[in-house]
């Protein structure tokens, strides 16, 4: 387990540093945003600009590109949508608020989605199970965005108990401040919850089926406590890791999500930073969102192992 697990973990530097190389050298192929004359920034700005060598070649920039951020943290200062300001200091204000509004939507779906896929599991080929399969299809289907649309139609527009918008401020834990990230909240829950439905749903239909479930029925244990004690057990072993890469995902925020109910995260500032060419800002939020999907993948392919010792990643056996 641990070499596999120095192995991926090198792979996953390797890729990340690849990704990272190629937008970087993709950025700086297109003209910087313009300056505003008359501005006490544009001077620091374009002192910065040469000390990153700006006038030499992509490699070269690439170099002193990494070499700032392995020494010293710095990756660069905004050029056009916070001016002057450092683009890290940026991100870790705006970070905060993405990770709070995807918590509460994998707090809300996962307990609904694993539920619903037991039900389904235990009425296998029955109409509540083709029902729940049909729309859990569905709505797996059916993009983020298009739930956010008709959440603030139905209830924000229509019913008028939701805001459209997520309110201003840093007040993050008050009641109307979740009131105001619900419509953001639920957008996200529909597709997280179909996930779990699918998942749990096809993996004890599975279990339920198997001969070590006949025996443990034939031993005396009812069809609950059979369920309970075994069934579960192991249907679990692929459950769990999703849900400890759905905890990870949460660090990434939602681009489209983000901009329809204009929260000020992460993922509103990537979009704002293409529209705007600000590409310190896009910069890091690139290898951002690339490391979160690469360490999801790496803990949830290691979690394997430890909830079922019987699992050996990387044996040859």
């Amino acid at each position: 387990m641990f070499k596999y697990t120095l192995q991926r973990i090198l792979y996953m530097c390797m890729v990340l540093l690849i990704i990272t190389a190629m937008c970087f050298v993709l950025v700086r192929m297109l003209p910087p945003a313009e300056l505003p004359p008359g501005d006490p920034h544009t001077e620091v700005v374009e002192a910065r600009r040469e000390a990153l060598g700006y006038n030499k070649p992509y490699m070269v920039q690439f170099g002193i590109f990494l070499q700032n951020v392995f020494t010293k943290f710095d990756w660069g200062i905004s050029d056009k949508l916070y001016f002057g300001r450092d683009v890290a200091q940026i991100f870790f204000e705006k970070l905060p608020v993405s990770i709070i509004v995807n918590l509460y939507s994998i707090l809300f779906s996962i307990p609904i989605g694993i539920g619903l896929g037991i039900f389904a599991a235990l009425k296998k080929n029955t109409w509540v199970d083709y029902l729940l399969s049909t729309a859990t299809m569905i709505v797996i289907s059916v993009p983020s965005f298009v739930y956010a649309f008709i959440i603030q139609y139905i209830f924000s527009y229509k019913l008028g108990w939701l805001p459209f918008l997520m309110k201003a401020g840093t007040d993050y834990f008050t009641w109307d401040m979740f009131v105001s990230m619900l419509p953001a909240v639920m957008s996200l829950s529909f597709g997280t919850i179909a996930g779990f439905t699918r998942t749990t749903r096809a993996e004890l239909t599975e279990v339920l089926t198997s001969e070590f479930m006949l025996l443990a029925r034939t031993k005396g244990l009812t069809k609950a406590q059979a369920t309970i004690r075994h069934a579960m057990r192991n249907c679990f072993v692929v459950v769990v890791p999703a849900i400890f890469g759905s905890f990870i995902g949460v660090l990434g925020g939602s681009l489209i999500i983000e901009r329809i109910f204009a929260i000020p995260g992460v993922g509103g500032l990537t979009i704002n930073a293409i529209n705007g060419r600000d590409y310190p800002i896009f910069m890091l939020t690139t290898c951002f969102y690339t490391a979160i999907g690469l360490v999801a993948s790496l803990v949830v392919d290691i979690s394997y192992g430890f909830i079922d010792p019987r699992i050996r990643m990387g044996s040859k056996k």
